[in-house]
């Protein structure tokens, strides 16, 4: 192992309910101190903290050395050179390990106040080999939190057996749960090493494959610190270049090669839904990003999709949710990219699916004219609620606020069906969450265009709002959507942010609280229409201000 070992002893071991907690870091002086510190206040259930450094060039070496000096639990391991990655500190951490459980932890995140307690309790309570919590990602430095794979974790529940709860495949991570020591050595459960992004997959697909019995507690037992404004990002948020996408490919194929191994059909069914997890999650997150990525990248990453979407067979496709499986089916039907903006809308959350609607000779919704093959007959039987609805906005700035015009797409009849009446329109902030305003206009038919024949007929229905933007707080505002129908139905949804001549541009308008009020209507990554706000002269002298160093900048380095 390459490796050098503590200079302290190693505890006795621990043949009782002990935790190993396993830290690993790499050049994270900053903030492995917090993370060691939030493992050590768990309490006497944390037998010791085995700190592995590896081969850090700040001084990371000295943090530790004091928290060693300052917490005898504290067990420090410098590898003698750099692993490249996460699993080979993770694994000097379970050969390590001297308790009858095992957790792990990164150096740039924490662990809250009882999370070892709750994970401990439930395995006692139940007799199981894993105990799993709920992960929240929290982004800095706003604090706001959001929960990873909350529908696992509404309530304690024992799964027997994981086949019995396909949706564990959706929980990759693995620093939410608490292991048995002696089960994953014994089933020889261990990460990937090297330069292996995305280790976790692996390393989950092989300890469900072991078919241990698993509880799911609703406490919160992991904080994931998201930082998207540090110099360096970390590898899930790195998205940039096609090296990602490749290695999460091949984690997942790696995964799902595990789970098909598995014995019996219970790793069938497994492999089935990291699938249909695959198309519903990773899939749609990377396509929201390609209109984002240079002709190169899209070109690869097209090439590469589709020839790892050829390995999935119907059923996997038929398993996975509606937008996915159509994105998927578009990659599948085409050599080359097309169609990316419209696609980025199938892969918003809700999904939005935008004009044109054209169907094939027999009647049937169809995705292209020229893509016949990818059909879209799920929209007509799917649930409204749940129904791609898209609708177009535009967000015009003026005195006090701004003018928000909103249009309501048909659907192959399924919208005139169901009569459209109201919108309602929230304002959330982006850090927060909390709603800064809330208005209800009426959605009425508004002029049709000319349809081609091989499209269906049908209006939009448009409504016009007038926005307070002077009464908010400065930052970005998310909008959000709620449609409500005439036969009592209704549908979240979010409005396509529409770009053209005036819109989508930063203006100074008067009125607020402060006088002044910047306004800057602008599309996420997802095509969302948001708008950012920096009320009063300093708000907006701050962004001139760092507008003309960006500027600066860019001259600076041609």
């Amino acid at each position: 192992m390459d490796r050098t070992l503590p200079q302290q002893p190693s505890p006795a071991p621990d043949n009782g309910t002990g935790v190993s907690i396993v830290v690993i870091g790499y050049n994270d002086a900053a903030h492995v101190a917090d993370a060691v510190r939030s493992a050590l206040a768990q309490g006497p259930a944390v037998h010791e903290v085995i700190a592995v450094d590896d081969c850090s060039t700040d001084h990371s070496a000295e943090v530790l050395a004091a928290l060693a000096a300052e917490d005898r639990r504290v067990r420090v391991i410098r590898r003698a050179t750099n692993s490249g990655g996460c699993g080979a500190p993770r694994n000097d951490g379970i050969d390590a390990a001297t308790s009858a459980y095992v957790m792990f932890l990164d150096s740039d995140d924490v662990l809250p106040s009882g999370a070892v307690d709750a994970l401990l309790a439930a395995a006692d309570r139940h007799g199981v080999q894993v105990a799993s919590g709920l992960c929240v990602r929290r982004e800095l430095p706003s604090g706001r939190e959001v929960p990873w794979q909350p529908e696992l974790y509404r309530k304690e529940r024992l799964v027997g057996s994981p086949d019995l709860r396909p949706r564990l495949v959706h929980d990759t991570l693995c620093v939410n749960k608490l292991y048995r020591t002696d089960f994953l050595r014994e089933h020889g459960i261990r990460f990937p090493e090297g330069r292996f992004i995305y280790e976790d997959f692996v390393f989950t697909a092989r300890m469900l494959a072991a078919a241990p019995r698993i509880a799911l507690v609703p406490d919160t037992v992991y904080v994931w610190h998201v930082r998207r404004t540090a110099a360096k990002l970390s590898i899930s948020l790195d998205r940039s270049g096609i090296a990602n996408w490749q290695a999460r490919m091949e984690a997942h194929r790696q995964s799902v090669e595990i789970l098909q191994d598995a014995h019996g059909p219970g790793g069938k069914r497994l492999a089935r839904a990291a699938r249909a997890k695959f198309i519903e999650h990773s899939l749609r997150m990377y396509t929201r990003e390609l209109t984002a990525r240079g002709p190169e990248y899209r070109r690869e990453w097209w090439a590469a999709t589709r020839a790892y979407l050829e390995t999935f067979d119907a059923a996997d496709l038929d398993a996975a949710p509606a937008p996915g499986r159509v994105i998927a089916r578009v990659v599948l039907a085409s050599e080359k990219p097309r169609d990316l903006n419209r696609l980025k809308q199938v892969a918003a959350r809700p999904a939005r699916l935008a004009p044109p609607y054209p169907q094939d000779a027999e009647g049937t919704p169809v995705w292209a004219a020229d893509l016949p093959e990818v059909t879209l007959e799920h929209l007509l039987v799917r649930p409204l609620r749940l129904l791609p609805l898209a609708v177009d906005g535009e967000l015009r700035p003026r005195a006090g606020g701004a003018r928000l015009t909103l249009r309501l797409h048909e659907l192959y009849g399924r919208v005139a069906d169901a009569g459209p009446a109201t919108v309602d329109v929230e304002l959330i902030h982006r850090e927060s969450g909390r709603t800064g305003l809330r208005r209800t206009a009426e959605l009425r038919p508004a002029a049709e265009r000319e349809t081609p024949a091989d499209e269906v007929s049908g209006g939009t229905w448009a409504a016009t709002v007038l926005l307070d933007l002077g009464s908010l707080d400065g930052g970005v505002w998310d909008i959000r959507l709620r449609l409500g129908f005439a036969d009592g139905t209704a549908r979240d949804s979010t409005a396509h942010a529409l770009a053209g001549p005036g819109l989508l541009r930063r203006t100074v308008v008067p009125g607020g609280r402060r006088g002044v009020l910047l306004v800057q209507p602008y599309a996420t990554q997802a095509g969302n229409l948001a708008v950012r706000i920096a009320p009063g002269v300093r708000g907006v002298a701050g962004v001139a201000k760092r507008r003309l160093a960006r500027v600066a900048h860019r001259v600076g380095g041609r």
